[in-house]
């Protein structure tokens, strides 16, 4: 299996990284803020005005430690990566599957199974843990609907009305994400997923950490050497990542909305933290970015039982494994590729 690897976060404007024999060194204002070994990170996330030298660009390169820009948002804009690892073969496999409505279709109905399901369980387990706290009876209506699509989509071999189902499950879950929020309502209310930009407290969570978990998810696919821009579920679209965000729909409820739950209602995370623009779009300030980023490394460094493979793994492998689930499915080694199920 494996080792878990660290992601290095910068967020400081106008840090500095650069390569000392086998380590990473992070200055701010000149001054060494930070020294790390390189075979300790998985990648290296740079958000807003931070600059790589070079050499740190290829040392990193050659050791697989990709490197992302993002602006200070967390808009994605550049990646350093070395070359593509893993068979060509594999690759070759996956575009034609793509190519295939029919393949493509049962990839999609197991990405969406495992979405649902990990849908319901957060549902399910806000019920158990804040009954007195939330609406019980609609709650439990959206559980019920959402095990309804799962059955649905389980036995659906066309892909628009597969598209239809996750959209129909996507509503019927945030229709009642607002109930789960058991604190600090009047800085934090949900009305309806929104983006680009977010328009409010809750959505500018959710976008941050669901691009966080995308980073995450595309360097796992590249790892295992399928190509995260190639999906089943997502079609082709220039720019976008349509296998990394095919996957990543497992990961949505389970690690980014209960994360994000799990900041507000702890309050570990605070109204003041965040400013309305002019345009309406809601940014988060750097001490809030700080802590959400340090309650997700926590947070991967959790180990749980993985449903398939029946051993603990860490959150943080979890993208990992999954990845190479889905390569070996690929490949021919196993009849169905297996999602990620919470349980």
């Amino acid at each position: 299996m494996k080792k878990h690897l660290n992601t290095l976060f910068i967020t400081t404007q106008g840090a500095y990284l650069s390569k000392e024999g086998e380590t990473v060194v992070v200055k701010i204002d000149g001054e060494v803020s930070l020294r790390i070994p390189v075979h300790t990170l998985g990648g290296i996330v740079c958000f807003g005005q931070v600059s790589c030298s070079p050499y740190l660009m290829g040392f990193c390169a050659e050791s697989g430690v990709a490197i992302s820009f993002l602006t200070e948002n967390g808009g994605f804009l550049a990646k350093v990566q070395g070359p593509v690892s893993g068979n060509v073969l594999l690759r070759r496999e996956q575009y034609r599957r793509a190519d295939d409505l029919k393949s493509s279709a049962e990839i999609a109905k197991a990405v969406l199974t495992g979405k649902i399901a990990n849908c319901r369980t957060v549902l399910s387990r806000a019920l158990r843990d804040h009954t007195e706290k939330i609406n019980y009876e609609d709650v439990t209506l959206s559980i019920n609907k959402l095990s309804s699509a799962l059955r649905r989509v389980q036995a659906e071999s066309n892909m628009e009305i597969i598209r239809g189902i996750e959209g129909e499950s996507a509503n019927t879950y945030f229709s009642v994400f607002d109930h789960l929020i058991t604190s600090q309502k009047e800085d934090f209310k949900f009305h309806e997923r929104n983006r680009r930009p977010p328009l409010d407290n809750v959505n500018c969570l959710l976008s941050f950490l669901y691009t966080i978990v995308m980073h995450d998810v595309r360097s796992a696919l590249e790892t295992v050497g399928l190509d995260p821009a190639v999906g089943f579920l997502h079609r082709d679209r220039p720019g976008r990542y349509g296998l990394a965000l095919d996957l990543m729909e497992e990961f949505r409820p389970f690690l980014a909305d209960r994360l994000t739950l799990s900041l507000i209602n702890l309050s570990q995370v605070q109204g003041k933290g965040f400013e309305r623009k002019e345009n309406g779009a809601v940014l988060m300030d750097d001490e809030t970015r700080k802590t959400v980023l340090v309650a997700y490394q926590k947070r991967k460094q959790d180990e749980i039982m993985h449903p398939f493979l029946n051993e603990k793994v860490t959150i943080g492998l979890l993208f990992h494994t999954q990845a190479l689930l889905m390569a070996r499915y690929l490949r021919g080694d196993m009849d169905n590729y297996p999602p990620f199920v919470w349980k």
